[in-house]
């Protein structure tokens, strides 16, 4: 089976009240990790691939690690471009065999924004590829992504009719109130997800599929692994997943997942030099952080997700 586009993936999920899981990828053992659980349970997967990870990892081998993954599961599976900056970026990455891109330019002036979606979304529709665009910002930092909590704001629902006729794109990143990296919310404070925003641009747009960033639930046992092991995560808070798991029985089509596979893979790695601190073998602590980051996986797609048997 080849790579897929997340067209068809986002019209069942749409239908049937469930997000498809986006999750980011930067190396073997996270591919492997996040693939092995999506084969256990019948998942349809999206990988995407930040501008960091494609710099850290090349882009090649990332193709040739996600070529593996399908061969191995027979599982439909798209490639995305998270974060895409650039339309140098986009088109790279279009041309080297991605299925699905983003052009983030949340950060730019709603008329640029527009401008520079709707040159992606000409070049990648010629070339069969969809397009994720986004309006509104994200607090947080992830790669290259960093904006401050002053300069985040929520997507302006009566912007998005124009944005979307304008621009052509495919899927929509808005901002509901997640945010990018592990500390997303203030200790002790409940966070709570603008549905009112979410169901205001649902109406607006009609089946057309939403897309939530900084969505990583931030699981404590992995925090409270790195911490006992020399780290230093005081009060790391992530969005609660039974208000994700309402976002997915609405309009939101999918989900990222980036932070908690870094927790996963972080924590179990340090546990593990504690109780082993002689080993340097690399396959002896990369081994359990990839079961760790494969069980974190099925959770989110059968709890979180509910895209479990949907493949």
């Amino acid at each position: 089976m080849p790579l897929v586009t997340t067209t068809e993936m986002f019209k069942k999920a749409y239908d049937g009240g469930y997000a498809i899981g986006a999750f980011n990828v930067n190396n073997m053992e996270i591919v492997q990790g996040i693939t092995e659980a999506a084969k256990e349970v019948n998942a349809p997967l999206i990988l995407q691939v930040s501008k960091g990870a494609r710099a850290y990892a090349n882009h090649t081998y990332l193709m040739k690690l996600v070529e593996a993954a399908i061969l191995e599961t027979g599982l439909p599976i798209a490639l995305h471009l998270d974060h895409g900056d650039t339309f140098e970026l986009c088109k790279s990455c279009i041309d080297g065999g991605f299925t699905s891109v983003m052009i983030d330019a949340s950060s730019k002036s709603f008329q640029e924004n527009i401008q520079l979606t709707r040159q992606v979304v000409e070049y990648a529709h010629d070339h069969g590829v969809v397009v994720e665009a986004e309006l509104g910002t994200l607090a947080g930092i992830e790669d290259e992504v960093q904006v401050s909590v002053e300069d985040s704001s929520y997507t302006r629902p009566e912007e998005v009719e124009e944005f979307v006729s304008k621009t052509g794109c495919d899927s929509l990143a808005i901002a509901i109130g997640t945010s990018h990296g592990a500390y997303k919310f203030k200790p002790g404070t409940k966070p709570q997800l603008r549905f009112d925003v979410l169901e205001e641009v649902s109406r607006r747009l009609p089946g057309f599929p939403i897309v939530l960033h900084g969505s990583s639930s931030v699981p404590q046992e992995y925090v409270r692994m790195i911490n006992e092991n020399g780290g230093n995560m005081p009060g790391a808070i992530g969005v609660p997943e039974d208000q994700l798991r309402k976002a997915a029985s609405m309009s939101v089509c999918k989900i990222n997942i980036d932070s908690d596979l870094r927790l996963a893979m972080t924590g179990t790695i340090r546990q593990f030099f504690k109780e082993h601190p002689d080993k340097f073998d690399p396959r002896e602590y990369l081994k359990p952080a990839r079961a760790n980051i494969k069980e974190l996986v099925k959770h989110k797609l059968i709890n979180v997700l509910g895209c479990d048997g949907k493949a």
